[in-house]
C-alpha cells in the first residue's frame, strides 16, 4: 500500500453519468492487481471528509484508469478535477481476483459478469487473463448504459449484452444470460470459472448459480466504505469464517464463502 500525490492526465465524461479518469502514479500502478481499488481524497477541504473508493479499471505504463459513476457529492467533486491537478490517493487496497489457475490450465473457461458500473474492475482482469475462450456478459438497464463493449473486444473477450428493456442484446437480467451460458457449457462438458462484479442482488444470484452448477466463482462486492483500510469495521459482511471486511479481506470473495441474509433480494 502506497500513498501518493497523483497527477490527473485525463478526466472526461464518456456517457450519461459515467466518467473515465487516468491518473499518473507509477509505484501504485506497479503493485496493482485486478480487483483491487484506490481510496481517493476527492477534496482538499473538509467536505467530504472521508476518501472515496474507486475500482482500478486499467493499468498502463505507470498510469491507473478509473471508470466511475457520478452518484453523490464525492464523485461529483471528483468529476470536476482538471487535467494537471493532483489528487491524494492510497492504494492498491483490498484483495483482488485470483486467475492464476486459468493462466496455467486452459480447460477452465472464464466467464466475466458485469452489472452496470460493476464492469469497472473487470477490464483490468480481462487483460490479465491469458485465455482464448474468455467471455464477458455485460448487463445494463438500457442501451445507453452499456459500458466498455469495444474495450472488452479489444481485450480478446467474446462480448454478450443484456438490457432490462431489451434495447440492446438479450432482454432480461445478466444472470439469466449467465444461467443459459452455464447450461450450454455443462451440456458440452466444458469447465468454467466465474468472475463477477455488480449490484448486490446480481451478486447473490451469481453465487446461487455458481453453487447450483458447482462452478467456482469469485465475486467483487460493492459496499459503502469509511476508512478503506480495515480499521473502522464499517463494511463487514457475513462469511463462513465469520465477519470479514470488504475493504480488507475483500472486495473479492469466493461465492461459496458468503452468507446471505434471509431478507436480502
Amino acid at each position: 500500500m502506497q500513498q501518493a500525490k497523483a497527477k490527473i492526465v485525463h478526466n472526461k465524461r464518456i456517457k450519461g453519468p459515467y466518467w473515465h479518469c487516468i491518473i499518473e502514479a507509477p509505484l501504485i500502478a506497479g503493485e496493482s492487481k485486478p480487483g483491487q481499488f484506490l481510496n481517493i481524497r476527492v477534496s482538499a477541504g473538509l467536505s467530504p471528509l472521508l476518501r472515496r473508493p474507486f475500482s482500478i479499471h486499467d493499468v498502463r505504463a505507470g498510469r491507473l484508469g478509473i471508470l466511475y459513476e457520478v452518484v453523490g457529492e464525492g464523485s461529483r467533486i471528483f468529476s470536476d478535477k482538471k487535467v494537471g491537478e493532483h489528487t491524494d490517493i492510497i492504494g492498491p487496497l483490498g484483495s483482488g481476483f485470483d486467475y492464476s489457475q486459468i493462466n496455467k490450465r486452459q480447460e477452465n473457461q472464464p466467464i466475466l459478469v458485469g452489472g452496470g458500473i460493476g464492469v469497472a474492475p473487470l477490464l483490468f482482469l480481462a487483460k490479465a487473463i491469458n485465455s482464448e475462450n474468455k467471455t464477458i456478459l455485460l448487463g445494463a438497464k438500457c442501451r445507453e448504459q452499456v459500458l466498455c463493449e469495444k474495450e472488452f473486444k479489444k481485450a480478446g473477450c467474446s462480448v454478450k449484452i443484456t438490457t432490462d428493456d431489451g434495447s440492446l442484446g438479450f432482454k432480461g437480467r445478466v444472470t439469466d444470460l449467465l444461467s443459459k451460458a452455464l447450461q450450454v457449457k455443462m451440456s458440452k462438458g466444458k469447465k468454467a470459472m466465474i468472475y463477477a462484479c455488480g449490484p448486490r442482488p446480481m451478486i447473490r444470484a451469481v453465487c446461487s448459480l455458481a453453487i447450483k452448477y458447482n462452478i467456482p466463482a469469485q465475486v467483487s462486492l460493492e459496499e459503502h466504505m469509511s476508512c478503506g483500510i480495515g480499521a473502522c469495521l464499517g463494511c463487514v459482511v457475513s462469511t463462513r469464517r465469520g465477519l470479514e471486511r470488504v475493504c480488507k479481506e475483500g472486495p473479492v470473495f469466493n461465492a461459496k464463502d458468503l452468507i446471505w441474509g434471509a431478507n436480502e433480494s
